[in-house]
């Protein structure tokens, strides 16, 4: 530990260069009217989903509520958990409930099921839950309506950034430290109390350092996400091969973000995903958990292979609940807040229904058919979604590619690789047994847990149409996020904006986006590089290939067709 004197100017020094990144963040500005959109919740359901663990681990409850904001402070800096503060990384502020005790943002959840390190005692886990990703919120001035299941403005990789910064400065100074080991330790706090916590402390941020170093030396992560975006698989392959394994040979480029899908009608899609790569519910919620640091043992004997922290009877009630037991009875789309964002032009919106069954209807629309099911088990309705070849639609491939492309070795001492797919088919199902075998659940409710369907797994060089019911409420659009409005989704790519500004939640109402202009702390979008380029699903004249899947359209049709989609 470096005291703060004797080396107070290398550690001022190194502190400063540390937190130049803080003042990037927006400026928090709080709402002051708050409605929920319509969409089939109860409050204690949304509450549930809000703050009911997954079994993601982020850090011990105790040292994120201690932890302080990464910012030069000789008698203490404001907690890094307070929700104004967390706020500034995109997360909605959620009041203190029964579900939500510590007053923490939407998405985070505490788990007191974790076994501590050293004394094998029951210690609270604070980790990420899918509604920090799948909670969005439209804003016009100060009026705002949540909207549940929907893409989130949250910015978990400078969220992550900031927050081993303030790890880092906690070791490094014996003040903050002091304050740190005081709040966590609270009537236990000893010397030798003191030292095993540094000790712990030490083990966390060397383990952090190591994989930070692999992907700055290795150029992992060379196109920023900003705000409503992540590389899901990419990261996520990178955390279970590279890191879960310890083999450096495993981890990959991850070039590929792809903006937060909305969840609403998603259990009963044939495939999911972006690409349509996963088809099983359970599967595709597990490789969730696991991308968002569940921890999983993927070596070491027979009984210890697979075991997780995956909260698997949690994620299935997740699903429960945004299924329903039947298509429509569960989480639904929302409707086009009239009061906050005016009303619709029924006279357009009528035009524009032609426009969409004209142009639309064709692939956006899927087709319900009853799903095979074993012998004796009740047929499942599910929505086959059109898939779309990359050369047809022309959108940016690198989300599709790098998975298709992506190899792994299975094991240390393996030499030859595997695909993607395969490799986290394996290790989603060896997770999901476990689980089951460990609790003896019968095969019949395994089948019922699984939504009735194989944990299956692909790779196609396509993107899914999926239906566009509230379509409205997840912008920015296309696969990556790289157009900002569904005016501009509308025109050709040349017309479309090749550089904006991602963060706010102001809403355009004309054009169905949110606001795009500069602002302290907004990400700016650059189209032009490869991973977050705007071209592909264009309307122009000439043939029907390669990014052109209709014709020219006047404006007139543009804004008929955008009143019509405010309706679905």
């Amino acid at each position: 530990m470096i005291p703060m004197k004797g080396g107070v100017r290398a550690w001022v020094a190194l502190s400063l260069a540390l937190v130049a990144g803080c003042a990037d963040l927006p400026a928090y500005r709080p709402v002051g009217d708050l409605t929920f959109a319509e969409q089939n919740w109860t409050d204690a359901q949304r509450r549930w989903f809000y703050h009911t663990s997954q079994g993601t681990r982020l850090m011990p409850m105790a040292w994120f509520l201690a932890l302080e904001q990464p910012e030069l402070s000789l008698t203490g800096a404001p907690r890094f958990a307070a929700p104004e503060y967390l706020a500034r990384f995109g997360f909605l502020p959620d009041p203190p409930s029964a579900t939500n005790p510590q007053g923490l943002p939407v998405g985070f959840a505490p788990d007191d099921r974790f076994v501590g390190e050293e004394d094998n005692a029951p210690e609270t886990i604070v980790g990420l839950t899918c509604a920090a990703c799948h909670t969005g919120q439209i804003e016009r001035g100060r009026r705002a309506v949540r909207i549940d299941g929907g893409p989130a403005m949250t910015d978990t990789a400078a969220f992550q950034r900031q927050l081993g910064v303030a790890l880092f400065l906690t070791q490094q100074s014996e003040p903050r430290f002091g304050r740190f080991a005081a709040t966590v330790l609270g009537a236990g706090d000893t010397p030798d109390a003191r030292d095993r916590l540094k000790a712990r402390l030490d083990r966390a941020i060397a383990s952090g350092q190591a994989e930070s170093g692999v992907a700055r030396q290795d150029g992992l992560y060379p196109v920023a996400e900003g705000f409503g975006r992540l590389d899901a698989l990419g990261r996520g392959g990178n955390f279970v091969f590279g890191t879960l394994m310890n083999d450096r040979r495993n981890f990959a480029v991850a070039d590929g973000p792809v903006s937060y899908p909305a969840l609403w009608d998603a259990p009963w899609f044939d495939w999911v995903q972006y690409n349509g790569s996963i088809r099983q519910p359970m599967g595709r919620n597990v490789a969730e958990a696991m991308g968002v640091r569940a921890g999983t043992k993927l070596s070491g004997t027979p009984e210890e292979l697979y075991r997780s922290t995956v909260r698997i009877e949690n994620i299935h009630a997740m699903e429960l609940l945004l299924a329903g037991p039947v298509p429509g009875a569960g989480l639904r789309a929302p409707a086009w807040p009239e009061d906050l964002l005016g009303p619709i032009d029924r006279t357009a919106a009528a035009r524009g229904e032609a426009q969409y069954r004209r142009l639309c209807a064709g692939c956006h629309e899927g087709r319900w058919e009853m799903a095979e099911t074993s012998s004796g088990e009740v047929p499942r309705p599910e929505l086959r979604i059109t898939m779309v070849t990359l050369e047809r639609i022309g959108t940016d491939p690198k989300a599709a590619m790098n998975f298709i492309r992506r190899r792994a070795f299975p094991s240390r001492s393996a030499t030859e690789q595997i695909s993607a797919a395969e490799g986290l088919q394996t290790v989603t199902t060896g997770v999901i047994q476990a689980w089951y075998e460990l609790n003896n659940i019968p095969e019949a409710q395994q089948q019922e847990m699984n939504g009735f369907r194989r944990n299956e797994w692909r790779a196609p060089a396509a993107y899914r149409a999926r239906p566009l019911n509230g379509v409205w409420a997840t912008a920015p659009y296309l696969h990556n996020g790289s157009v900002p409005t569904l005016y501009q989704v509308l025109l050709p790519a040349e017309r479309r904006d090749a550089v904006f500004f991602i963060g706010s939640r102001q809403f355009n109402s004309r054009e169905v986006g949110f606001e795009t202009a500069p602002f302290d702390g907004g990400f700016r979008y650059d189209t032009s590089i490869p991973g977050n380029w705007n071209r592909g699903h264009e309307f122009r004249d000439g043939p029907h290939n390669n990014g052109t899947i209709g014709p020219a359209l006047t404006d007139d049709q543009r804004w008929d067709l955008i009143e019509f989609l405010k309706t679905l």
